[in-house]
């Protein structure tokens, strides 16, 4: 919740500012800019926002992660060393009180307990006890204390304040709690920051990515478990619309077809490719097989709907005209119906492979041996969370390029999209 607060906050502060200093120049260079609301074609991506969104999720990152390259930091565990005082009665009802000090240190050290100079001349025995952050240390009081072992022997307080079984006293560093067999838990406190095995600093992911660029993961190259994936998803995204777009067409020109193959495609739509994962592997087995068909189902639908939506929306007065023109159903097809359509397949084109590329990982950690998912997996038995993340962010930024990639050759092969 804080981190949700904090992002929306910053996205607020980052728009006043944008629009103050825009506002600002454009006074003093004499401009006027016109805007008409709901015009959705003059509403393009500010690539200002976009730079400023990406800093601003790193700088969180790195915020709470006590990153070294972020000038800012929310408040992290306490380390040093801490102590407080506990009082106890003995079985004959006397009250003594004693002193624990405690060294919290950091996660990458050995704790150290402080040096005992001296125990007491009470019942009640001072000690030492030390924890790494994010963790907690039992300080068993009936042990160390003199006749602590007395059925009726009981912690009564901790720093003047009352406790009893299973209640928490907060201290400055941390809090105790007093555990069923008397025994006090201590838990420093770990501030807002983020422990590393739940979400490392960027600069954990980052060297992870450079040892494992160069040295792979499990005896395989990281460019290894990228292609693999990449292979998967070109060869069920081709199949897919090698099939799709033509069933697609079939559907959009043929009411027979189109009766015929509606409710399979309406049916196998709406589910998930992922809950097909069973069935292939029946069907299939766990090898290529398996994913590739898998990926070729994810794409199938998608295509089918791209192409039949395709023809279906083509404005009727141009295949009049065509026909008025001599033309006939191959040439209608080749020249009318086809480029026309292409806008729509090529949209669908976008999602599906979208859709590829998500559903692969998912079927990678289905015994694969390579494969961006399968190195996700493998690291998340091992807690290995900056592969982890590593992983997600490379599946990302791949899966960008891909999107980037089609748009492009939209461009280039589709130029009358929009005319």
């Amino acid at each position: 919740m804080m981190i949700l607060l904090l992002y929306i906050s910053l996205f607020v502060v980052s728009l006043l500012l944008y629009r103050f200093l825009s506002a600002f120049f454009r006074r003093h260079q004499g401009e006027e800019v016109v805007t008409m609301f709901g015009d959705e074609k003059g509403v393009t991506a500010n690539r200002s926002a976009s730079v400023l969104s990406i800093l601003s999720l790193f700088l969180l990152w790195a915020a709470f992660t006590g990153s070294a390259l972020s000038p800012l930091h929310v408040p992290g565990p306490y380390v040093g060393q801490v102590s407080f005082s506990y009082d106890a009665a003995n079985a004959s009802g006397e009250i003594d009180q004693a002193t624990v000090m405690v060294n919290v240190q950091p996660a990458d050290e050995k704790p150290i307990k402080p040096v005992l100079k001296e125990a007491g001349d009470g019942f009640a025995k001072d000690d030492v006890a030390a924890v790494n952050v994010w963790r907690s240390v039992l300080i068993r009081i009936k042990k160390n204390d003199q006749g602590g072992r007395d059925k009726d022997y009981k912690v009564i307080a901790v720093n003047g304040v009352p406790i009893a079984v299973g209640e928490v006293v907060d201290i400055d560093a941390g809090e105790l709690k007093l555990t069923h067999k008397g025994s006090l838990s201590f838990t420093p406190s770990t501030g807002w920051q983020m422990e590393p095995i739940w979400l490392p600093p960027p600069e954990a992911v980052w060297n992870r990515f450079i040892e494992i660029a160069g040295k792979g993961y499990q005896n395989v190259t990281l460019l290894e478990n990228v292609g693999w994936s990449l292979i998967r998803v070109v060869a069920g995204f081709f199949l897919g619309c090698l099939v799709g777009i033509p069933l697609g067409y079939a559907m959009g020109l043929s009411s027979w077809f189109r009766g015929w193959f509606d409710p399979i495609v309406e049916f196998m739509r709406p589910v998930p490719p992922l809950a097909l994962i069973p069935l292939i592997i029946i069907w299939f087995g766990i090898w290529e097989t398996g994913k590739i068909s898998l990926l070729f189902l994810a794409a199938l639908w998608v295509m089918t709907i791209a192409a039949r939506s395709g023809v279906s929306g083509i404005n009727l007065a141009k295949i009049h005209a065509a026909y008025s023109l001599g033309a006939n159903r191959w040439q209608v097809l080749r020249h009318v119906i086809i480029p026309n359509s292409l806008p729509e397949i090529f949209t669908g084109a976008r999602v599906a492979m979208g859709v590829c590329w998500g559903t692969v990982v998912a079927a990678e950690l289905v015994a694969a041996e390579k494969g961006a998912g399968k190195m996700i997996i493998a690291a998340s038995k091992f807690q290995q969370t900056d592969i982890v993340i590593m992983g997600i962010i490379l599946i990302g930024i791949i899966g960008y390029a891909i999107d980037v990639l089609m748009r492009k050759l939209e461009v280039k092969l589709v130029p009358w999209k929009g005319h």
